[in-house]
Parts: C-alpha cells; structure tokens; sequence
C-alpha cells in the first residue's frame, strides 16, 4: 500500500518512507491510499481475542505488504505487554485506562510500537535515525522511554517551559544517554512550528536523518487503532457505543475514525477539549480558524492548531457536515474540569487526571441514554499529581513506575521560541556522542 501526502496527492512513498520521513514534503501529512477493511468475521470472533492477536490482524491489514508477518507478530507483542482495562463508572458508562504501560500513558502503545519499526530500519538502512518530537506532556516520555536505547536511534524531545508537570519533564529529561531535551521559552504550538521548520531545514536535513514520533507520523497513529476495537470487544454487547476522547493535537480521534472506517461497528465520537476550542468551533462553523494555545490545568490539550485536524479533514473529503455526522464536539473550563474530578471522586472514589475529567464530561453532556460510553483516561493521576491533590484535596500515591523518576536530576537545554536558536541546539545535540 501506498502513502500519500495531503499536501501534495501526487506525491506518493512507501510505508517504510512514511514512517522514516515523519512528515511529507510542503509539511503534509501521510495518508494510505485506501483504509483496508476488516471482514465481519473478524468483528465477530473479537471478543475472543486476546489484545495482542486482534492489534497484529489490525496492523496486518494495513502492512501486509510492509512487514512480514513473524515480525510484525514480534513487534506487536512486544509493544502490548500490558492490558487496557475497561472500568466501570456509572450504569453504562465506562473509563477505558490507557495508563498501564511504562510511562502511564496512552502513547506507551504507539510510541513502542514505533519504536520496534525504526529500530527494524535503521538496521536496514544502516543509518542514525534522529526522532525529533513535540511534546505538550506525555509524548515526551513515551517516545523517549519507547526509543531509549534502541541501537541507532537517537531521540530529541522539545518541550514548552514550566507547561507540562514535573514528572512529565522528568519522564524525558532525565535519562541521557540518546535522548536529549530542549526547554523552549514558549508554548507547544511553537514547539510543534520548530519541529516542522527543522523537517524543512536542508542543513538538518542533509546532515541528518531526521523523523518525527508525534502523532504526524503513520508509525504513531496506526497503533492507537488497536485499542479501540479492543474496547469495543470487551463492552456490553446488544449496544451502540460512544467514545469521548480528550482531544489536544486529534491524533487519538483519528485512530478512532481509522477504526471506524476499517468496519468497527455502531460507534461515534465525541471529541472533548478544554478552552482551546477551535475544533468543536469548526463543527460548529464549518470554518476552521487555528489560534494561539491557552495554559490550562489539562496541559496535554493545550494545542491551538491541531495538526492531525488535516487527516480529519482529508479522510471526510473537507465535508463539514459529514464529519459533524461522526464526531460532536464540545469545550470545559478548568473549573467544570475540576468540578467533575471532585464528584466522581466523591461519588466513585474513582481519580481522574484533568485530561480524563474532560472526556467524561463530554460523555455526560453528548452521550444518548441507548449507548454505552466509553471515555478515554489517557494518563495516571500521579503524572498531574500537583493538579490533581490541588483539586481533590488528597494525596495521590506515586506507582513505582514514576517513584524511579522523582529523585533523578533533570538535563535540559534552554532555546528561545526561534528557529535558528533551536537550529543550532539540535545541531550541537546531534554532534555530541551519547
């Protein structure tokens, strides 16, 4: 199968190039020619299926062609070595936890599973691959635990200063050895603007060989199909089922369209986000209009211009009413957000992150009284522990898992919110020996 750029439809790569280049020339996207469709036997036979058989037949429709079949299988159980449990909440209402992984977040599962391909293509390449990402929180240390010292990978992770928690930083400021840090004076919108200038920089880019493990890239997006068909295989059956996802740069949504579109029976999505709205405005308009982030207590959503909104745009053929048919969207202020952390607290004794309270209060908002809801918990509480014990009035414990980070020192290096000042930290990074 081929990829093509939603920049430019003529300009078409492999899935190898896809995942090796991260972002297209012209700064498009990578969209598959066709969504491959998975038959209804398959649908059928999911309850059955254990997480990792039903992620290798989803990523085996799209990479047949790509990857061979025993490593694919490799890849994938490599990748899903933890579950992705349902909980129940509320009659029909349903926290779908994707904090079990390393770093007690959702993108533990594409940032490994991208990991296993580079990894695989450095190797066949015979080339340093340099993983240049955003991060507005837990792509950070997703990415950088995911690639942490895989042999001819090296990881640069730039983050917006004083904006995401302390064990987030942590997550990806601590561990050395290939993967660096730069702490941008700025917002990560800019943080997502210098990530693509350095993609179109030949300096860099002749010098070195550079990708991205954002949600742009198709290596990231793909994975985080599996889970929702995993959720759905484990749901109440003889139902519909809304999934309120908490929305920040749309990748998680896009997975979500992606599984959809490959057969995934009677599901919509309500598309959650804080006060940076300019998504659920769009639904509303049909206009969309990006504008600067706003610092809210869901960090992770503080995006302003959401870059996977094209792949939207592109899979619906820009055709505003087809997508408000699929996805509702809708907005909350910190303090609704804290106020549903405190009730389902208090009425649950059940914890929510801030990015989870969103998704939940978007369920309860849009959910209709025949489905089953599914909202998305896409971190552990602890990773906003600060937020979070500010809100609830408690103590949150620590898992171990984040316990290792706390008394390690930070390693960061500051740039300004200008591309020649990163330029020249990248530069410096990548000429250093780990």
């Amino acid at each position: 199968m081929m990829w093509y750029s939603t920049s430019d439809p003529q300009h078409r790569v492999s899935f190898r190039e896809a995942v090796l280049k991260g972002l297209a020339p012209a700064q498009g996207l990578y969209m598959p020619e066709r969504i491959p469709q998975l038959p209804a036997t398959f649908f059928e036979r999911a309850p059955a299926l254990t997480f990792q058989e039903q992620a290798f037949e989803i990523a085996h429709a799209f990479l047949r062609e790509d990857v061979a079949q025993p490593l694919l299988r490799t890849m994938v159980e490599r990748t899903l070595t933890f579950d992705a449990p349902l909980v129940a909440i509320e009659p029909n209402v349903f926290a779908l936890e994707l904090f079990h992984g390393p770093t007690l977040a959702f993108k533990d599962v594409g940032a490994r599973f991208m990991a296993q391909l580079l990894g695989h293509y450095a190797q066949e390449i015979k080339q340093e691959i340099v993983v240049l990402v955003a991060t507005s929180g837990d792509t950070g240390g997703a990415v950088a635990n995911g690639f942490y010292q895989v042999p001819g990978v090296r990881v640069v992770v730039l983050y917006p200063s004083k904006k995401v928690s302390e064990l987030q930083e942590k997550q990806f400021t601590t561990l050395g050895h290939n993967v660096a840090a730069i702490e941008v004076e700025g917002t990560f919108d800019d943080c997502q603007r210098l990530v693509k200038a350095a993609f179109a920089d030949p300096d860099l880019t002749e010098k070195f060989f550079l990708t991205s493990a954002n949600s742009i890239n198709v290596g990231r997006l793909l994975p985080q199909v599996f889970y929702y068909v995993y959720a759905w295989s484990r749901a109440p059956r003889n139902t519909s089922i809304v999934f309120s996802v908490p929305s920040g740069n749309f990748g998680n949504v896009m997975a979500g369209l992606l599984a959809q579109q490959m057969g995934l029976p009677d599901v919509r999505f309500i598309a959650a986000t804080n006060v940076n709205d300019v998504v659920p405005a769009y639904l509303q308009s049909g206009s969309f209009e990006p504008r600067p982030s706003t610092a809210t207590i869901s960090n992770a959503m503080d995006v302003g211009n959401p870059s996977n909104f094209t792949r939207i745009l592109e899979l619906f053929g820009h055709d505003h009413q087809k997508i408000k048919s699929v996805i509702t969207g809708c907005a909350f202020t910190d303090a609704e957000t804290a106020n549903a952390m405190r009730l389902i607290f208090q009425q649950r004794n059940y914890m929510l992150d801030p990015h989870g309270a969103v998704a939940y209060l978007g369920l309860k908002q849009h959910r209709h009284n025949h489905e089953t809801g599914i909202f998305l918990e896409t971190a552990h509480p602890a990773k906003f522990k600060e937020v979070v014990e500010h809100v609830l009035q408690t103590n949150v414990k620590i898992p171990d898992a984040l316990q290792a980070y706390q008394n390690k020192n930070k390693k960061s290096i500051n740039a300004a919110p200008d591309f020649e000042d990163v330029k020249q930290k990248i530069a410096t990074i990548l000429s250093t020996k780990t």
